[in-house]
């Protein structure tokens, strides 16, 4: 299986310059317009993503997702007395960073070990699920889209059916 996957790439690329070689196409062209494209987009995101950063870099120093992952974290602890909250910080802060969500990850993983619950949990999470507000403002800025319509409360229902199932399928596994 690891060899089929290290061959992939190449042979997609392989693929893709004879198609065009077999269709008379000016294939070098047809990639620089496509890395220009990229480039004016990157340019276009790069406020928001700063703008993101900086908003989690604030939120974490702050204190404030940890406030608030321990709020959420006792109206969970009625239903699930050993529920961490640290998970519960775990899962706003994914909806923002992935990079600020692994951060937390290997605090958890210190603290709780990679094998324990709260472990099993996060990673399964971290798989499951996206960054909502990270995604939503990159793509619908570099679209122009102004109107959100039902996507955010899609992704968030989502999102929280990934969180759902990484928990029970944390539990699950421990048995």
């Amino acid at each position: 299986m690891t060899r089929i996957s290290n061959m992939l790439i190449p042979a997609l690329i392989f693929y893709i310059v004879a198609m065009g070689l077999s269709q008379k196409k000016d294939i070098y062209a047809s990639f620089t317009r496509g890395a220009q494209d990229g480039m004016r987009t990157v340019i276009n995101i790069v406020p928001t993503l700063i703008g993101l950063m900086i908003a989690v870099g604030v939120l974490r120093a702050s204190g404030f997702l940890e406030f608030a992952g321990n709020m959420i974290g006792r109206v969970i602890g009625l239903f699930a007395d050993d529920f961490p909250n640290e998970l519960v910080s775990l899962f706003v802060v994914k909806l923002f960073s992935a990079s600020a969500a692994t951060g937390l990850a290997l605090d958890i993983f210190k603290e709780y070990g990679t094998d324990s619950f709260a472990g099993i949990a996060t990673s399964l999470a971290l798989a499951s699920t996206e960054t909502v507000f990270y995604t939503m403002s990159v793509y619908f800025m570099a679209a122009k889209i102004t109107k959100t319509r039902w996507t955010l409360v899609g992704a968030l229902l989502s999102t929280a059916a990934g969180l759902v199932a990484s928990v029970v399928l944390a539990r699950m596994l421990m048995g």
